[in-house]
């Protein structure tokens, strides 16, 4: 089982820049680029964030992968 990140796909349907998201969360455009492309695996905190800046539910950002 692995655990997919649809950050960017999300962000990209909302018409966000990295940027914009990046302000929004206090996160750095480099660290959410890097949650994006699978490269670091974000912890609650930062899945939270991301989640109330893109103004979804958090289990949208996500999915399981069997």
């Amino acid at each position: 089982m692995r655990i997919e990140i649809k950050v960017k796909e999300i962000r990209i349907q909302k018409n966000m820049s990295l940027a914009k998201l990046s302000e929004r969360t206090g996160l750095s455009t480099t660290h959410i680029n890097d949650v994006e492309n699978g490269l670091k695996e974000p912890g609650i905190r930062v899945l939270v964030l991301l989640a109330k800046a893109l103004k979804v539910p958090i289990t949208d950002l996500y999915k399981v992968i069997w």
